[in-house]
């Protein structure tokens, strides 16, 4: 057998190629568009050995998106478990979920995909595979808490992260749509969600706080 003739460190280190290759080349052109022959020439290695690890492309791109997400949501736990206050979590959890669109755009896509497909399946698949999940009490107790303390207009916790997610991913989401009927190329929307990390914190922020007479 192909994997039988390789040491672990061997395994271990082919593995990783097939990875971050696969990571790279569905970021470009999505799970539709990438090939795994593409993929094992990234890699460095013959397509009997991608098969081998990986028996299928859907297989391969879950665990993509498994690893990119498992990131992602430690970096967001990190930001929301803090000790920072409302406004510079708010900040920045809008500059990671657009840096999380913007780099791997295929993982919004995918998500609305697999969720219109089988949500309660997916969800629960998700997280288990992940190990993990982002934890909002902290922020909504600070949320709480700033309101009570008058530095905010009261608001529900769950209206806040939906602006956020909005705000920041529906671009991404709706790019080629964009794209069309702004007008704009590859780079000018790279621009555009960059200036968006200030912008929609800027926005979400005023809309909060609480105009001193």
């Amino acid at each position: 057998m192909v994997k039988a003739e390789q040491s672990p460190e061997q395994s271990m280190a082919a593995e990783e190629r097939i990875l971050k290759a696969a990571t790279t080349i569905f970021r470009e052109k999505g799970r539709e568009g990438a090939r795994m022959q593409e993929i094992a020439d990234a890699a460095g290695i013959n397509k009997a050995l991608l098969h081998y690890y990986f028996r299928s492309k859907d297989l391969l791109f879950e665990r993509v998106f498994i690893e990119s997400a498992r990131l992602f949501f430690s970096r967001l736990n990190e930001i929301l478990q803090s000790e920072r206050d409302i406004f510079q979590k708010i900040t920045q959890l809008c500059d990671a979920y657009i840096s999380l669109s913007v780099e791997n755009p295929f993982i919004p896509v995918f998500i609305i995909g697999e969720m219109n497909h089988s949500q309660d399946i997916f969800i629960s698949k998700m997280f288990t595979a992940t190990q993990t999940r982002p934890d909002f009490s902290i922020f909504r107790e600070q949320l709480q808490a700033a309101a009570a303390e008058g530095m905010i207009r009261p608001v529900a916790p769950h209206h806040l992260i939906m602006n956020i997610l909005g705000l920041c991913i529906f671009p991404v989401i709706a790019k080629p749509m964009m794209q069309f009927n702004m007008g704009i190329g590859e780079k000018e929307f790279i621009a555009m969600m960059e200036e968006r990390k200030r912008l929609v914190p800027e926005l979400i922020i005023s809309s909060l706080k609480i105009e001193k007479k």
